[in-house]
């Protein structure tokens, strides 16, 4: 069984439950915990969630190993690593790989590469969890969870909207502004299992770009996003009138020499609550994007 530990390094004694909590540990976590057979310690002793941990000593959660599940096959596709360590795996996602199994792709999934991964490297829990989820053809980096315990963890950074993702995006035209922030909402079209679309009863949407550099019927963006809904980006930039090139679905031309949405998540950063430290990661454009460009060399940035 995997093994997490912490220790109350301020000058307060807590009730157990509250200082996990404080470092991200769910009620459901502990659900999990106490049905599988894992235990809480205290400096090495099995403790109940109502005892309490004075500073200086240190709280372990074991928790009960992951069943793999066997309707996700493995995959010796390979994969490019970025990033790794005991919790974490942040992978270079090529355009054209689905994240996750469904009906179109059930065996060579971003999912199935990396579960097949992390069996030829000899882990215990072989049960890939999605944190970030790119589309289809968007390139770029995307970061997993090794175990339920991590992603668990990250589940309020992921509902408060603070893991950081950047995009590097082609539009179409000419933008107007240098920067701008749209914040308007999204929801799925009527009678459209796939598209999405600003419409007032979508919900709350807000997307933040830089233009980089102006190609005149094109344009060279940096994107932030501070909601995470699907087609985000995609949607809310031919709200401006301005689709992404190669984005067939909403509109985009598709006679610039690239035949998917030129769209790729080239950063990353989120706060890995185990280490107590922000981690990033970066990723290059890919030769499709830069064959666009003209060769435009784009420098990774660094805020």
């Amino acid at each position: 069984m995997a093994q997490f530990s912490w220790i109350n390094q301020g000058d307060e004694t807590l009730k157990i439950k509250t200082f996990l909590a404080q470092r991200g540990v769910s009620h459901r976590m502990f659900s999990i915990v106490k049905r599988g057979g894992g235990a809480v310690l205290l400096a090495g002793k099995q403790v109940r969630t109502v005892d309490e941990v004075k500073p200086g000593y240190k709280v372990t959660i074991v928790m009960p190993p992951e069943e793999s599940n066997d309707v996700v096959a493995m995959s010796d596709l390979p994969i490019t690593v970025l990033y790794e360590d005991e919790n974490w795996l942040v992978v270079e996602k090529e355009a054209g790989v689905t994240s996750v199994p469904g009906k179109a792709d059930r065996e060579t999934t971003m999912v199935n590469r990396v579960k097949g991964y992390l069996a030829r490297s000899g882990a215990e829990d072989l049960v890939p969890h999605v944190v970030t989820r790119l589309d289809r053809f968007t390139s770029g980096v995307a970061l997993l969870a090794k175990h339920r315990f991590a992603h668990g963890l990250l589940d309020k950074q992921l509902q408060t909207h603070s893991v950081d993702k950047r995009y590097y995006a082609i539009v179409d035209g000419d933008l107007p502004d240098d920067y701008g922030f749209i914040d308007a909402p999204i929801g799925r079209m009527d009678d459209d299992f796939i598209r999405r679309e600003v419409r007032e009863d979508g919900r709350p949407s807000q997307t933040e770009y830089w233009v980089v550099k102006r190609f005149g019927n094109q344009t060279l963006v940096r994107v932030q996003l501070h909601t995470g809904r699907t087609h985000q980006i995609r949607v809310h930039f031919k709200y401006l009138g301005h689709p992404l090139i190669g984005d067939e679905i909403y509109g985009g031309p598709m006679d610039r020499g690239i035949t998917r949405q030129a769209l790729h998540a080239y950063w990353l950063r989120f706060y890995d609550p185990f280490a107590q430290v922000e981690r990033t990661t970066q990723s290059a454009l890919p030769q499709d994007i830069v064959a666009v460009l003209d060769d435009y060399q784009v420098e990774p940035d660094e805020n």
